[in-house]
């Protein structure tokens, strides 16, 4: 409103400083007061036009505004009727300018895609750059990992995948919502690390588009690897020859590997098949089976490992019990 009655007041006013105007000052507001709404109403128009929007629309105006410009340059209008090749070259500027605009703003993830994630080190290496999908964020372990700085990169989220996060967070089912705001939680820890680059893609999905297929184009457009826990996304990243990084084969990755001899402390949870036993779970999920300390279930010992098993869990650690860990 006030942005309205300053247009109608500088209407007003050009109208008082000539004379020959002073008839004229009601139609003078009234002309203000439209210019105003029409200002206001084109800012409603505009609302949501991003500036990537904005830099495709001037890049999609420019390459049409060239060729309409080379094109009227041509032999092909040198001779003719002047009237004619004016508004030939009036139409191609038009038809040109409107082309180049409507193909800019319809690949304008491509035209941003072009130059920007790519950041260079002092001996000219590009920083890797990794897109995260939904499930890497509920997981939540990415951000230990990018705590302990051993993801090293650019970490892209898109704005879309966010979106997904606030709409599982307000979803009426307690699971979905618990995982919603978990991957927000795991969002802002990353968003607080700052030795982390952590960029936020501004792409929308577009009609009928799913998540999974955008996620696919912006890693092949960026030439980025896929940081995911989903089988499905990690398949299909696959096939489309995308580097996907899986958490589940990192964690299998950084179990310790365990031999006859070695000393490890373990909490026995419950009591084994075999009489005396006892059994506890390390970290990573391995058994650890412990002869002759049925007695110490509910405590934390240390046992000798014996000898180690795989199976279709893990791996089963037979180990003899050394001595109790005191209490902290």
């Amino acid at each position: 409103m006030l942005f309205v009655l300053v247009c109608a007041l500088a209407s007003w006013l050009i109208c008082y400083s000539i004379k020959e105007w002073d008839a004229y000052q009601g139609m003078a507001i009234g002309i203000g007061l439209m210019i105003g709404g029409l200002v206001i109403l084109v800012d409603m128009l505009l609302k949501g036009f991003s500036l990537r929007g904005l830099s495709a629309l001037t890049f999609g105006l420019f390459v049409g505004w060239l060729v309409a410009f080379l094109i009227s340059q041509s032999p092909l209008l040198e001779e003719g009727d002047p009237q004619t090749i004016y508004l030939v070259r009036m139409g191609l500027y038009v038809i040109c300018c409107y082309l180049g605009t409507v193909i800019a703003l319809r690949g304008r993830d491509e035209f941003n895609l072009v130059i920007p994630y790519v950041k260079f080190v002092p001996q000219e290496v590009d920083v890797p750059v990794v897109v995260v999908d939904t499930s890497a964020l509920i997981d939540g372990r990415i951000a230990s990992i990018c705590e302990s700085q051993f993801l090293a990169g650019t970490l892209v989220i898109p704005q879309f995948i966010i979106n997904e996060l606030h709409w599982i967070g307000d979803s009426t089912d307690q699971a979905r919502r618990n995982k919603g705001r978990k991957g927000l939680d795991t969002l802002n820890r990353l968003r607080q690390i700052g030795s982390l680059d952590i960029r936020i893609e501004e792409s929308e999905l577009e009609k009928n588009q799913k998540s999974e297929e955008k996620l696919i184009f912006l890693a092949r457009s960026m030439k980025a690897k896929l940081l995911t826990t989903d089988y499905n996304m990690a398949k299909l990243a696959q096939f489309h020859g995308l580097v996907w990084l899986n958490l589940n084969d990192l964690s299998k990755a950084l179990q310790p590997e365990l031999i006859s001899g070695d000393r490890l402390e373990v909490e026995l949870v419950k009591a084994g098949r075999e009489e005396g036993q006892a059994v506890g779970y390390l970290t990573d999920g391995s058994m650890v089976v412990v002869q002759d300390a049925e007695q110490y279930i509910g405590s934390k010992v240390r046992a000798d490992v014996s000898s180690v098993v795989p199976s279709s869990g893990g791996r089963i650690a037979f180990s003899k019990f050394h001595s109790m860990v005191e209490a902290e």
